[in-house]
């Protein structure tokens, strides 16, 4: 009988101190979730700007449904915590080309942000086979020039499909006379928004009743745009340090087939993993030449 109560003794003192644990352990993790709750709270207190500009023209946030779109467009990007944070990394890496390229063309810089909406600026590939930072179908590609075969889909070369994508945005513009309707052709196609503008005797982007898809997408591209312009504004706050730095890189032209891509990368000081990740254009372990030369990426 002594020896029982020893034991519930034992037991109890043992269970005493798993309950005052757990409730430590508990109380440091809601302590540390504060600083986290109070950051969205401010972020929630954010109010939207009287007005926002995008290539050039003012938007004004005076129209009740306008501002209710914008305001829907910066909540998902200032909540996507994750995706956004990627974004502003690789923004560092690969904005300056962009804009580099975009300049050279004649397209506002401001579409760059067009390029986050169409794929973070990544190789991304959707459901419906649109590919590349600039997401071209193939036959769209094709159209503006883009080389697509079984060894190469130049819609992943980043400077080509830029080239190709400002192509396509002077095209749609020269038609549109306008960079929100230009931006929203991007994602609708062209005839699309033509039919809708006739349909609807509007032709203002802002106006028209559109799918929910194009409703959205230049709002995305204007809540991109002021998120990624400030984003200590709305609780992004990354150093310097840790942003991708772009990648120093020379350029080979290759004039004559590479059978094999893997010992071509190593006689010239590199590796086949090094040549896909700056040239993931390149489809396969070979590149043949016929009558289209083309350039590819070594790191200095």
């Amino acid at each position: 009988m002594q020896f029982k109560t020893i034991i519930y003794v034992h037991l109890s003192i043992l269970l005493y101190l798993s309950f005052s644990s757990c409730t430590h352990n508990s109380e440091q993790l809601i302590s540390e979730r504060k600083p986290i709750q109070s950051s969205l709270l401010e972020n929630k207190k954010m109010s939207l700007p009287p007005s926002v500009t995008f290539c050039g023209k003012t938007v004004s946030l005076d129209n009740f449904d306008v501002r209710e779109r914008l305001d829907k467009e910066l909540i998902v990007n200032t909540y996507r915590h994750s995706a956004t944070i990627q974004y502003l990394k690789r923004a560092n890496r690969f904005f300056s080309a962009i804009e580099k390229q975009l300049l050279e063309n004649g397209i506002p810089e401001d579409m760059k942000y067009l390029c986050v909406a169409e794929s973070g600026l990544t190789q991304a590939t959707s459901r419906s086979g649109a590919k590349g930072f600039w997401q071209f179908m193939p036959s769209t590609a094709k159209e503006f020039g883009l080389t697509i075969n079984e060894e190469v889909d130049e819609r992943m070369n980043i400077e080509n499909s830029t080239d190709a994508a400002c192509a396509y945005l002077k095209n749609a513009h020269a038609k549109f006379d306008d960079w929100f309707l230009t931006a929203a052709a991007y994602n609708r196609g062209q005839g699309g928004i033509e039919r809708d503008i006739e349909n609807q005797h509007v032709n203002n982007y802002f106006d028209l009743h559109l799918t929910e898809e194009t409703s959205r997408y230049v709002f995305r591209i204007l809540a991109l745009k002021i998120v990624m312009e400030n984003p200590s504004n709305f609780g992004f706050s990354l150093e310097k340090s840790e942003l991708y730095k772009p990648i120093e890189t020379r350029t080979i032209l290759i004039t004559e087939s590479i059978p094999n891509l893997a010992i071509w990368a190593i006689e010239h000081g590199t590796t086949y993993r090094i040549v896909k990740l700056l040239n993931p254009w390149v489809l396969r372990n070979k590149l043949t030449i016929k009558s289209k030369q083309y350039k590819l990426l070594l790191p200095v």
